[in-house]
């Protein structure tokens, strides 16, 4: 399937499609660890009818995609671009790996399929203390080899950040469009500064996406779970004050920000240490979608843990589409 610009338009292909609240998906697995292909396509359906996300990032760090075989990621990215592809919500399938030749065989199988876009986080590097030259020249090898857009990914993950200024040098390369900058907001607020005007810069924190909005002129949320598990059908907060910001309506999408904040304590509240995906996951199946099951190393939440969640779950003033999910 031909990508629908050419390598030279990618940044502008990307500056007029690239918008509004994207999502990062959570894989479900079946009870004997396969992936549920039925209910990855239950879940998308949801989020697209029903809560009117706007993208998805597939099979990344949410998506577990670190215990998926190459082809279980490949599958998700085809299912996800089947249930996009009558719009209007997108794709950017993750082609993270330490194996270069993994990254360049998922961007072209993503070009292959339909997905507009790619992203590849900075690779760990060992024994490096000047990763500057090192990383620069990773994403001009991966752009050289593929003509689809692609957006860089800097996180703690990698051991190390990239700095604003060597993203901005990266930003010069002509498929690279955007970046889910994972770092303090002083260093991504200066990033939008230096580069804001060849790549979208974004990060994940929904606590930051209003400010972002108000004072950065951002207009594309890259993303993580809170687009799916901060709202339900009857309850699309993030959706309205991201809406009202856009529209300049600034004390409204404030007002309607601030009023997440119960919802917001209560599923950081009750997230254990070292339980990100089982315990998000158990929060899907209490808003009746398909949460499913961790793969190792992942573990699962025990029975108090899940006691707690739930408790809060159903204090937590998030509206419920059919009350009886919570029960």
């Amino acid at each position: 399937m031909a990508l629908p610009y050419r390598k030279s338009e990618a940044k502008d292909y990307a500056r007029e499609h690239m918008k509004g609240i994207w999502a990062a998906a959570l894989t479900p697995f079946a009870e004997d660890g396969a992936v549920d292909e039925a209910a990855v396509r239950r879940n998308l359906r949801h989020w697209i009818d029903d809560l009117e996300i706007d993208g998805f990032f597939i099979s990344g760090k949410q998506g577990e995609f670190f215990a998926m075989s190459l082809e279980e990621r490949k599958r998700c990215l085809e299912i996800a671009v089947e249930e996009c592809a009558s719009g209007p919500a997108s794709t950017i399938m993750s082609c993270s790996d330490q194996n270069l030749d993994v990254v360049i065989d998922l961007a072209q199988h993503a070009q292959d399929v339909g997905s507009p876009f790619i992203v590849v986080h900075a690779p760990v590097l060992h024994f490096n203390n000047d990763p500057d030259d090192t990383v620069y020249e990773y994403y001009r090898y991966i752009c050289e080899r593929v003509d689809i857009a692609v957006a860089m990914w800097s996180h703690p993950d990698s051991g190390y950040l990239m700095s604003p200024e060597l993203c901005s040098r990266v930003a010069d390369l002509p498929n690279v469009v955007a970046i889910k900058y994972s770092v303090p907001r002083e260093m991504y607020a200066r990033l939008t500064n230096l580069a804001g005007d060849r790549i979208l810069v974004s990060t994940a924190s929904e606590d930051e996406w209003f400010d972002n909005i108000v004072e950065l002129g951002w207009r594309l949320y890259l993303c993580s779970s809170p687009p799916y598990l901060i709202q339900t059908a009857a309850d699309k907060r993030m959706r309205e004050y991201t809406d009202l910001a856009f529209a300049g309506e600034t004390a409204k999408a404030r007002a309607v920000r601030n009023s997440l904040d119960p919802v917001r304590k209560a599923l950081k509240g009750t997230r254990p240490p070292g339980k990100p995906h089982s315990h998000q996951k158990y929060w899907q199946d209490l808003l009746g979608q398909t949460g499913g099951h961790v793969r190792r190393p992942g573990l699962p939440l025990t029975e108090a843990e899940k006691a707690a969640t739930r408790a809060a779950f159903e204090t937590c003033g998030l509206a419920l589409d059919n009350p009886a999910r919570a029960a």
